[in-house]
């Protein structure tokens, strides 16, 4: 979402100027980047002195995310605050975190967007130090973090709400469109990888292929089977969150698929998506359900009367639809629930083997056409459940192991030792678990049925 003031006040005159917006992304491949985005549960560590229970979710104050925001911003010179009507709702890099952010999602959960990278290396040592840069000072709160797909043990209801305006707009609409929304806000935690396109017919290309296989990748990164504390029968309860909540907006885009996909498709998309606000005067305005394409064509909701639609407000309509892989300046890798540091990085290195090497995405296009796109709409309703052992033609674990042997020469191309962060990956799809079938086996043996245990486990 823009901050008030760096809105692009530029005034939208025809569609084209939204097609040239997402155009614009295109870069040679010698610019091409890796940004991952990861998010954590925080939780009260059970050695705590300030008589809060333990493993409970941190409030945002007192004692909570914004002293935890504040002691990482420090001295200031590596980090300058994002506010939202006076409260510190996130952190903007500067100096040798230049690029990078730190945001909170709805209830808390700490995300950080890393900074645009040449190579896996760096995205390894990056999120290696923010780890080691946040751990001090969350101790020195009686506060830790695990990166999970969802939170194990506490209700909704027990879900501290962060000051963020966007999401109190959020919290009204989602359930008019469906009975997960609240869920996916305050409970689940992702990780994703933005990746960069060289031209419209790449784009394309890299849009079907990433995502007709977020329902393997899905499958392979599930990391979230406990339901306050009990089991539910499910492996990414995340992903299942997703199937019910805003249909409108996520899940698997059928224009994306269509015969002459291409940005001014997305955009015809994007404007049929219902809104959720604008900013004016620095302030968030509540037009939640308003129609962007009636707004551009004179057709004025009552809640946008008098005023005239901007890029700007465009640039933030394209942060309010969350299909599996988001099309900004950038593409966006979603299916995936958060999990281990390794797993994460697996994440990022399965996409950018994939894709960004030429011959291995020709390869992977092919692979993916072998079966029409319905059949991977239908995988992405089986695997919460029932993860590498879902239905597909040939089975879900010989896709995995062809996908994951592409990838793997993808990496072997670019010829920077970048293959060995597909290990854990490679682990799975020879029979090894799956992080949620680990934790479930812990569950039933040496925890014997108690699911605290997987805060201290899964803390990194």
């Amino acid at each position: 979402m823009s901050n008030p003031g760096d809105l692009n006040d530029t005034p939208i005159e025809s569609k084209t100027q939204l097609v040239e917006l997402l155009a614009a992304g295109a870069k040679p491949p010698c610019d091409w980047r890796i940004g991952t985005e990861h998010e954590k549960f925080g939780f009260v560590l059970p050695d705590d002195r300030s008589g809060r229970q333990d493993y409970a979710p941190p409030p945002y104050a007192p004692g909570g995310i914004e002293d935890l925001l504040i002691a990482l911003r420090g001295s200031g010179d590596s980090w300058s605050p994002i506010e939202d009507g006076g409260k510190v709702i996130g952190l903007k890099g500067r100096g040798e975190h230049k690029g990078e952010s730190i945001s909170l999602e709805p209830a808390g959960q700490f995300e950080l967007s890393g900074r645009p990278v040449a190579n896996l290396h760096e995205t390894s040592a990056e999120m290696t130090g923010h780890f080691e840069a946040l751990r001090g000072p969350a101790a020195g709160l009686g506060l830790g973090f695990a990166p999970l797909g969802f939170q194990p043990l506490w209700s909704r209801d027990a879900m501290p709400l962060m000051p963020k305006s966007r999401y109190a707009i959020m919290r009204r609409y989602m359930p008019q469109v469906g009975t997960l929304g609240l869920d996916m806000m305050t409970r689940t935690c992702t990780v994703q990888v933005n990746l960069d396109f060289g031209s419209e017919e790449d784009m394309a290309r890299k849009m079907r292929v990433s995502l007709a296989l977020q329902p393997l990748a899905t499958a392979l990164f599930a990391n979230s089977p406990f339901v306050e504390g009990k089991p539910n029968g499910l492996l990414s309860n995340r992903a299942h969150i997703w199937t019910d909540t805003d249909n409108a907006r996520s899940g698997m885009p059928p224009c994306c698929f269509e015969e002459g996909f291409g940005f001014e498709r997305y955009v015809d998309w994007m404007l049929d998506v219902p809104m959720y606000f604008v900013m004016r005067d620095g302030q968030i305005r509540d037009v939640a359900g308003a129609s962007f394409r009636d707004w551009m064509q004179g057709r004025t909701p009552a809640a946008l009367a008098g005023l005239t639609p901007t890029m700007g407000d465009f640039e933030d309509h394209l942060t309010t639809a969350f299909p599996d892989v988001r099309l900004k300046q950038f593409l966006e890798m979603r299916g995936a629930d958060a999990g281990s540091p390794a797993m994460m990085i697996a994440q990022s290195a399965l996409w950018v083997g994939l894709l960004y090497d030429p011959a291995t995405l020709l390869a992977a296009e092919a692979l993916v056409k072998e079966q029409p796109w319905e059949v991977y709409r239908t995988l992405r309703g089986d695997v919460p459940e029932h993860g590498m052992d879902s239905p597909f033609p040939g089975g879900l674990r010989d896709l995995a192991g062809r996908v994951l042997s592409l990838a793997a020469q993808g990496l072997r191309a670019r010829g920077l030792g970048e293959g060995i962060y597909l290990a854990p990956l490679q682990a799975i799809v020879a029979g090894g678990r799956t992080q949620a079938e680990y934790w479930l086996e812990q569950y039933y043996g040496r925890w014997q049925g108690d699911v605290r245990f997987i805060f201290a486990e899964a803390a990194i």
